[in-house]
């Protein structure tokens, strides 16, 4: 992959820069919004998203980068727990999905996924994470997760 490809792969990733209103929806619990921003770090090599959420869910970091050998990207997951996971990441045609099905810094118990969609004006993003257990029938919605550009 040469700079230019490497760069165009980075400049698909604007549209996340800002402040984000995060809405999780867990079954059975009333969770109020958290907070999430990304910026560019390192002179505009890598994204970093910084979320501030409510119980259940854990603070978090992540650090998305592009691949250098495919050109797709990877998010580095830190959070509050001391979850680090690592995930393969796509983000085009207004779609952004993670996906986690190897071990990697933590134990692989259950593959993981999120598919979101970016709203035609770029202040929405709307989607779910998935699981698999091992023996379940297929991919499983977890929770809802939305994010809402703060003006």
């Amino acid at each position: 992959m040469g700079a230019a490809e490497r760069q165009e792969a980075l400049k698909r990733l604007d549209v996340l820069v800002g402040e984000w209103v995060v809405e999780a929806e867990f079954p059975g619990l009333d969770v109020p919004p958290g907070r999430s921003v990304f910026e560019w770090t390192l002179d505009g090599q890598f994204l970093v998203q910084r979320t501030e959420a409510p119980n259940p869910a854990p603070d978090s970091m992540a650090i998305i980068a592009v691949d250098p050998e495919t050109g797709g990207y990877t998010q580095h997951y830190y959070d509050s727990r001391g979850v680090v996971r690592l995930y393969s990441m796509t983000f085009a045609d207004g779609v952004w999905q993670l996906l986690r099905e190897t071990p990697d810094f933590s134990p692989l118990d259950f593959r993981q996924r999120y598919i979101a969609q970016v709203g035609e004006d770029g202040d929405t993003i709307r989607g779910a994470w998935e699981i698999w257990r091992d023996g379940s029938e297929g991919w499983q919605q977890d929770f809802s997760l939305s994010y809402r550009r703060r003006r």
